[in-house]
């Protein structure tokens, strides 16, 4: 998938500013796909070069001009082919799982303070989505609002953003636990106390294992 293909997307919603766009990304495209204001201001320059999307200039009167995007035929073709190939599998790259992954012979504690903020993070965001979920729904019930929508994409993916974040909520506090209870219980204190010793000197850390 390329910034391109969600650009498109978000414009099936109908005409948007680059502000506009830049809001959708912040509050529903960013549960799948990130991109920050420059880049993409920069895709749609490029989708405009290429006829996938129109510009008009808007004057306002007590504020600056503002450009005004709307999807082309040309643009709604290249999105329907799109939707008509598999997508490539996704592939994870978490910086945070590799932390916990080597927690048992690194710096646990630092460890467990960046699952908690991990864990802010998702609350926050869940928060978002949950508030952005009461906008799309309106009053309706979520069948009703499935069974009768003009677009629902929008919704099926804020369902999956929603459902990754609990998630993560539920991941967190469970490992936020297992670390609470064995630095209760003093598990792995040995274990990083041979590593420490193995830094400074292999006799060193044979004895250390020896006296234990």
């Amino acid at each position: 998938m390329s910034l391109k293909h969600a650009v498109l997307a978000a414009l099936l919603e109908g005409e948007a500013s680059g502000y506009d766009l830049a809001k959708i990304f912040d509050v529903s495209v960013a549960n799948f796909w990130a991109a920050t204001p420059q880049q993409l201001y920069r895709e749609l320059e490029r989708l405009a070069g290429a006829g996938l999307i129109t510009a008009r200039m808007v004057e306002q009167e007590r504020r600056p001009n503002k450009r005004m995007f709307s999807l082309t035929e040309s643009g709604r073709r290249d999105l329907a082919l799109y939707t008509s190939a598999p997508p490539r599998l996704s592939a994870v790259r978490d910086e945070l799982m590799v932390q916990v992954q080597a927690c048992d012979g690194g710096d646990t504690g630092a460890v467990r303070e960046s699952v908690a903020r991990r864990m802010e993070v998702a609350r926050e965001k869940l928060g978002r989505y949950d508030r952005l979920r009461e906008r799309m729904l309106d009053g309706r019930d979520e069948e009703a609002y499935l069974g009768g929508a003009e677009r629902i994409g929008p919704y099926l993916t804020l369902m999956r953003g929603r459902a990754f974040e609990e998630e993560n909520l539920r991941w967190c506090a469970r490992v936020l636990a297992v670390l609470d209870r064995r630095a209760a219980a003093g598990t792995g204190t040995a274990g990083k106390a041979a590593t420490g010793d193995a830094r400074r000197s292999p006799e060193k850390a044979t004895a250390a294992l020896t006296l234990r």
